[in-house]
C-alpha cells in the first residue's frame, strides 16, 4: 500500500475519534449536569438498589453516596477527555504534515498513537469502574457503548501500528 494512502486512512481515522470526543467533551463542559448525573448513578448503584435488590444487598458495600467524590471522578473524566481530544488533534494534523511530506511519518503515528491510547484507555476505564459497581444490571447501553468505543480505539491503534 503506498505510504500516502496509509497517512491519508491514518489521519481520517484519527480525525473521526477526535471529532467524536471533543463533541462529547463539549457536552461535558456545557452540559455538565446531564453526564455527571450518570456517573453519580452508576457510583450510588442507585439503579441496582432500585430494580435488583437481593443482588444489590450483596454488593451494597461498592457503593459511593459521596457527592464529593462523585464530582472528583466527573472532573477526572473531564480532564482525561481534554487531554485525550489534544493529542487526537495534535495527531491528526502531525500525520497529515507527513502526509504533505513537512513530518516524520514514524513521528506523527507515534503522537497518533498516544492520542489513540487515551482515547482507548477512556472506555476501558469505564468498562472496569463500571465493573466494580455492577454497572451491567441496569446501565447496559452505557456498557455496549463503552465497549464499542474500546473497540474503535483498538482499531485505531492497530491501523496507526501497521505503517
Amino acid at each position: 500500500m503506498p505510504e500516502s494512502i496509509l497517512l491519508l486512512s491514518q489521519s481520517a481515522c484519527v480525525a473521526m475519534i477526535a471529532a467524536w470526543l471533543t463533541l462529547g467533551l463539549r457536552d461535558n463542559l456545557l452540559h455538565p449536569s446531564l453526564n455527571a448525573a450518570l456517573v453519580a448513578e452508576v457510583m450510588e448503584m442507585s439503579r441496582m438498589r432500585a430494580a435488583y435488590p437481593a443482588e444489590y444487598a450483596q454488593l451494597a458495600h461498592r457503593a459511593i453516596s459521596d457527592t464529593l467524590r462523585h464530582k472528583a471522578a466527573f472532573r477526572l473524566i473531564v480532564g482525561v477527555q481534554c487531554v485525550a481530544a489534544a493529542a487526537l488533534w495534535a495527531g491528526t494534523a502531525w500525520l497529515l504534515l507527513a502526509l504533505a511530506g513537512a513530518a516524520n511519518a514514524e513521528a506523527a503515528r507515534a503522537a497518533a498513537m498516544i492520542g489513540a491510547l487515551l482515547f482507548t484507555a477512556i472506555w476501558a476505564g469505564f468498562l472496569v469502574a463500571g465493573n466494580h459497581f455492577a454497572y451491567w444490571f441496569c446501565h447496559e447501553d452505557a456498557q455496549h457503548t463503552h465497549s464499542q468505543m474500546l473497540l474503535w480505539g483498538l482499531g485505531t491503534m492497530i491501523l496507526l501500528a501497521i505503517g
